[in-house]
């Protein structure tokens, strides 16, 4: 299955390099790289990450990379990744933040 980053996932990447690239530059490219290479498990097996509990939908489920979250939305035709935060965030909190 297609395996698509949202504009808003592909911030959050570009937000978690420069961040991790204040202290790294390498290991900033290498936490980047572990993240975007669980699209192949996501498009091979996507109903193998788990329900993000805060919404506990089938079709809303994550995978776990270091200290982030991959949250997706299993669709007909693709896959698509909403959203990689750390692990710390409340996803139903930053989501309502957006909306105002």
């Amino acid at each position: 299955m297609k395996v698509h980053w949202t504009d808003t996932a592909e911030g959050h990447l570009d937000a978690i390099y420069a961040y991790i690239a204040l202290d790294s530059l390498e290991y900033a490219k290498r936490m980047v790289d572990r993240l975007t290479r669980r699209s192949q498990q996501i498009a091979e097996h996507p109903f193998s990450g788990r329900r993000v509990p805060e919404y506990n939908i089938d079709q809303i489920r994550e995978v776990i990379e270091g200290p982030y979250r991959i949250i997706y939305h299993i669709k007909p035709d693709q896959v698509d990744v909403v959203a990689v935060i750390h692990g710390a965030m409340d996803v139903l909190r930053s989501s309502e933040q957006k909306d105002e």
